[in-house]
């Protein structure tokens, strides 16, 4: 068996840098999100009480928060030393796990177009389940005012869901101040308003009939399947552009793989 030496065989500088300097970016994006996910934590009490995570009903916007963080920054890690001790398992670790991640992305995409009423029914209940726990987390209470409030909705499919939740609920024996009433983030908002009106849903729903003079009428999920088709095009560019960067990533990787084996191989 013969063996050919490569005289000339050699790491390319340029793909290793730009390997380097393609993942630093996302390490330190990474720990970036991972900091704010623990103050974020810290500011609730959480560190000095972990059981609450397991006491909230709802989604805590914190754990995807720390789920991107953590992922970005092990995956900066990988790509980062691999790149400068020259690690083919490192490599092949990034290369692999981003490769994952793209077909999980295109599954999830497939499944999303193949299964569309599945999907809005489960979106729903989801909802449904966050309006329930509205009270119960700082970070979920704002993250459904800042929904209601950017698509003009209010509730999952009615603001009558909101009867779900143990404040606002309409039943004789709540004895909340905010009795049949919505959030703010369901008011008609004024573009002339300085101060933000945290009362103004109070007692909205004990009022029979039209409410369309005062708050949003429509639900978040309706408003949802009609934002995405007048949107469809910024949705599938930032699918593509993402697409661009794991694939241009995974040819960063393979590529310097490729040159450092053939490195190995030229001292055989």
């Amino acid at each position: 068996m013969h063996y050919y030496r490569y005289e000339t065989a050699e790491v390319s500088c340029c793909f290793k840098y730009l390997m380097f300097s393609y993942n630093i970016i996302f390490w330190l994006a990474g720990a970036a999100f991972i900091a704010i996910g623990f103050w974020a934590w810290s500011e609730k009490g959480v560190l000095l009480d972990l059981t609450q995570v397991t006491r909230l009903h709802g989604f805590d916007p914190v754990w995807l928060v720390l789920a991107v963080g953590g992922v970005t920054f092990i995956l900066g890690f990988a790509g980062c030393v691999g790149a400068l001790r020259e690690n083919i398992c490192l490599l092949k670790f990034f290369s692999g796990v981003i490769g994952f991640i793209f077909f999980l992305e295109l599954t999830a995409a497939v499944l999303a177009f193949v299964f569309q009423e599945p999907l809005k029914e489960w979106i729903g209940d989801f909802f449904l389940a966050n309006v329930k726990a509205y009270r119960e987390d700082i970070d979920l209470q704002n993250l459904i005012d800042s929904l209601q409030r950017l698509n003009h909705c209010c509730g999952a499919n009615t603001p009558s869901d909101w009867d779900l939740n143990a404040y606002f609920n309409c039943s004789q024996q709540n004895p909340s101040r905010e009795r049949c009433g919505v959030p703010f983030s369901c008011c008609l908002s004024d573009p002339a308003d300085t101060v933000v009106n945290t009362q103004c849903g109070y007692d909205v729903r004990i009022r029979k009939g039209d409410w369309s003079d005062t708050i949003y009428t429509k639900g978040c999920i309706p408003a949802l399947e009609e934002w995405l088709p007048r949107n469809i095009y910024i949705v599938a560019g930032v699918f593509i552009v993402i697409s661009l960067l794991q694939m241009l990533g995974i040819f960063l990787a393979r590529t310097l793989i490729s040159d450092i084996e053939k490195v190995k191989f030229s001292y055989y």
